[in-house]
């Protein structure tokens, strides 16, 4: 059986002793190449694939950033570790919002953060790699491009999902709100047996008790005010195919009551009417809440929920399956890349960071709306903790720092655009207000900016002019 291949690293360094000290400790798990120009780099780039490119920004005569900014053209699968003695902040800046994943200063202090960065890039390359295979697999027998996920609760769900779909059974689906509860009936609805007919989805508590029978059950002309015509409901709409009622338990008892026959016996009534009607649809509900809680409260029929409670799924709050937020965080980067004619977005090392240790109470949904609102802000190739939304970067980043493996100068970086950003939003984005909350003079409050790569026409409030 042949060896499986060590990921490959290439080193990019005008010294030979620091192209030495790489070899030795990296070469015993992976594969090391090294060279001491950037066009040498460029050759090797362009006939074999590496997983990480490790470039020095200062060569004699070259700058690495040129490198840098070709891989990130050209080279998209190989992430990019920037390292440098010699260059200036703004440089290694720069460096990141060209896509390096990392940055690094020689010398290095402490040899262990290149093995842990190393480990840390390739982590999350095989979480992609795994996510891309695992769906492959699943769509041999499933649709599954509506589902973007790799932990082992969503692998277990999409396994649940390949058994029940075919066999026309109910199905209860339980989960905070923004998990993605209407993604999971949509998805069993195309891997069934009626993904040919439609798919209804019907909000139950945004509706009053009137107005959710009519519009389910239909309803005769005359039967209430402002009925000129018969109307027919979702339940003959959706007939052949699938209903999806989301907030069951917003529902009243006396709707309850009417629900429960339709889905024992299949015949319902529209409002006005005196004839019973039949219909053949397959019912999928979904709740935000402890649905056994409102059965004890008195607030839930008990013979409904064990009904409906055939299958049920149960879809876990993001900030319980972390795996998870790379994967979606990237694909969210792309759509919006897509929607908003944007060229390729990477996220930086920052905003990653941020993102996985964010509590996302509105889960799937709040993250969405975050990368969209860091898209739209982002103006270099790879997005900034300040693109994000003031809540979610915020005063939080200053946490992330001691558990991020930096060095003394990226922390003092790191820390200088996190206190930046939160004094700029306060001040939002008024310069001489913020130079006297800093208690620094204006114009060093300017460079300390610059510095930072941050465009202070971000935090002023509808593009105004400062006072």
């Amino acid at each position: 059986m042949a060896e499986k291949a060590l990921p490959r690293i290439l080193v990019v360094d005008d010294s030979p002793e620091t192209l030495e000290l790489f070899k030795l400790q990296l070469g015993d798990k992976y594969d090391v190449e090294t060279t001491i120009s950037l066009k040498a780099a460029s050759e090797k780039l362009e006939t074999q694939r590496f997983h990480i490119a490790i470039v020095d920004l200062v060569l004699p005569g070259e700058n690495g950033l040129d490198l840098i900014k070709d891989i990130a053209q050209n080279h998209p699968f190989t992430a990019v570790i920037a390292i440098s003695g010699q260059a200036s902040i703004e440089m290694a800046v720069n460096a990141m919002k060209l896509g390096a994943s990392e940055y690094l200063v020689k010398p290095f202090r402490n040899l262990d953060i290149i093995n842990i960065q190393v480990e840390k890039i390739l982590q999350t390359q095989w979480l992609i790699a795994e996510n891309k295979r695992l769906s492959s697999m699943l769509q041999r027998d499933i649709e599954t491009d509506l589902i973007i996920g790799n932990s082992l609760a969503i692998q277990a769900l999409l396994q649940k999902v390949q058994k029940i779909a075919k066999l026309d059974t109910l199905a209860l689906i339980t989960g905070e709100t923004g998990v993605g509860k209407s993604v999971f009936a949509e998805l069993i609805h195309r891997n069934s047996l009626r993904k040919h007919q439609k798919f209804v989805a019907v909000n139950c508590g945004s509706l009053t008790e009137t107005l959710l029978e009519s519009l389910l059950f239909g309803h005769k002309k005359g039967a209430f005010t402002d009925a000129f015509r018969d109307k027919i409901g979702y339940f003959q709409e959706a007939n052949g195919g699938t209903l999806f009622l989301d907030e069951i338990t917003e529902t009243s008892l006396a709707f309850q009551v009417k629900l429960l026959k339709v889905l024992e016996s299949g015949i319902f009534r529209m409002v006005g009417s005196e004839h019973d009607m039949r219909t053949d649809v397959r019912i999928i509900a979904a709740t935000n809440k402890d649905i056994k809680d409102c059965v004890s409260a008195g607030s839930f029929r008990e013979d409904l929920y064990y009904r409906l409670n055939v299958i049920k799924l149960h879809i876990p709050p993001l900030r319980e399956r972390r795996d998870d937020i790379k994967i979606l965080a990237s694909a969210f980067t792309q759509e919006f890349c897509t929607k908003y004619k944007k060229s390729e977005l990477k996220l930086s090392p920052g905003v990653l960071s941020i993102l996985l240790n964010y509590e996302w109470k509105g889960n799937i949904r709040e993250l969405r709306n975050a990368i969209e609102h860091a898209v739209i802000l982002a103006e270099h190739k790879v997005i900034q903790p300040e693109d994000l939304p003031e809540n979610i970067a915020g005063i939080q980043s200053l946490s992330l720092l001691a558990e991020d493996n930096l060095d003394w100068h990226q922390s003092k970086l790191a820390f200088l655009k996190v206190y930046l950003h939160q004094l700029l939003s306060d001040s939002a984005g008024n310069l001489s207000k913020a130079a006297k909350l800093s208690g620094l003079t204006r114009d060093n409050l300017y460079r300390k900016c610059e510095q930072a790569g941050i465009d202070i026409h971000h935090y002023r409030h509808n593009n105004a002019p400062e006072e």
